[in-house]
């Protein structure tokens, strides 16, 4: 399932391990009315028998924790740490943490991609909005999933090799689809609504002793393809703690990428280490396209990055927020300091392809 992770995505959103399809569907009222009561009771109603759990599919697990998860992140909203009011949760959550190989509560994935459509969509408010963000992150999740191949491809090729610069193409075109859906977003979404009504319910749960972050947008794994064209050779010491406290909610597969790639060499620095190699003024064809390929998708991430920071500035700006970090539990200040490094290594590569381009090759807007 994990190497794929839309493999039998139909399945888990069709799967309703736990009996919960009434019973969410009134959570909406519940948190409108702030009932804690009545969302207490419907977790202790929803907490499996574990020696049940044991023997569901990891489809099913996944589904019972996407439940599950609906009710923790409404209790902490209205102030309550699901684990203290419901304390059988606890070993449910551990069980199927482990059966799933993710962290003890509900993700974005969760939240999103396995989350059903229509009129057994899990959510905290049932407003339309609500629904609008979530079909965002959906349309971006495959996406990711298709660009993660190409990224391997990526990090065993070389800038020589013709195949280099077709897979970072197939990134670009994977990654066109965030642009796509942050400018849904901007258009289609107040600041005011996602900083006032729905980032609360994102709060951290306390789980044995740990906080885990809720299942916002922020925990979409951009960070496999900066880790492939720039981060894993190139970073800074914020970033890099950001990552080590994103990657564990990542799919197993994909933290199994960042395992084997983070000591690797970038993109961008084999690309540099290649143009500083060829010492003169024109380069081989293949090099200038592979350039020309990296300049293009480090355009779209600065492109991504730059509206997203547009829209978190907005939502967190003193006169708005009631927090003052973000969902994935950074400050903006840290989507500044990412943004600067996609446009640092961005800039980097179209200037090296501006100065030394192939003989006979015309100056186009790919070489701007």
């Amino acid at each position: 399932m994990f190497g794929d992770p839309r493999h039998r995505t139909e399945d888990i959103r069709a799967a309703d391990p736990l009996g919960a399809d009434a019973l969410l569907n009134a959570v909406p009222a519940m948190n409108a009315d702030g009932d804690v009561a009545a969302l207490t009771v419907a977790l202790r109603a929803m907490v499996p028998d574990l020696d049940r759990a044991a023997q569901w599919s990891v489809g099913h697990a996944l589904a019972a924790m996407r439940d599950l998860g609906i009710l923790l992140g409404s209790l902490k909203r209205h102030g309550v740490q699901p684990a203290e009011a419901v304390p059988e949760v606890l070993p449910a959550l551990e069980l199927l943490g482990l059966r799933t190989d993710m962290v003890p509560r509900d993700t974005v994935h969760h939240y999103t991609t396995w989350n059903p459509v229509g009129p057994r969509r899990r959510s905290y408010t049932g407003h339309p909005t609500e629904f609008l963000l979530q079909d965002a992150v959906r349309m971006v999740l495959p996406g990711l999933v298709a660009a993660l191949d190409d990224c391997g491809r990526i990090a065993r090729l070389e800038p020589y090799d013709p195949g280099f610069a077709a897979a970072l193409d197939r990134v670009a075109r994977h990654l066109r689809a965030m642009v796509e859906s942050i400018d849904l977003t901007v258009a289609r979404v107040p600041p005011e609504y996602f900083a006032l009504t729905l980032r609360p319910y994102f709060e951290e749960v306390e789980i044995a002793g740990r906080d885990y972050l809720g299942p916002a947008a922020a925990q979409v794994p951009l960070w496999p393809v900066d880790l492939t064209l720039w981060q894993c050779d190139r970073s800074d010491p914020a970033y890099d703690a950001f990552l080590a406290d994103s990657v564990p909610y990542a799919l197993p597969s994909w933290r199994a990428f960042h395992a084997r790639h983070r000591g690797g060499v970038s993109a961008v620095s084999k690309l540099s280490a290649a143009v500083s190699w060829e010492g003169a003024d024109r380069l081989p064809a293949s090099l200038t396209a592979s350039a020309e390929a990296l300049s293009r998708v480090l355009r779209v991430l600065k492109t991504f990055r730059a509206r997203h920071l547009g829209i978190a500035r907005k939502a967190y700006h003193e006169d708005v927020r009631l927090y003052e970090e973000g969902s994935g539990g950074a400050p903006v200040a840290l989507l500044r300091s990412v943004l600067d490094l996609t446009r640092e290594n961005e800039t980097m590569v179209r200037r090296a392809t501006v100065r030394r381009r192939p003989a006979g090759a015309p100056v186009g807007p790919s070489a701007a």
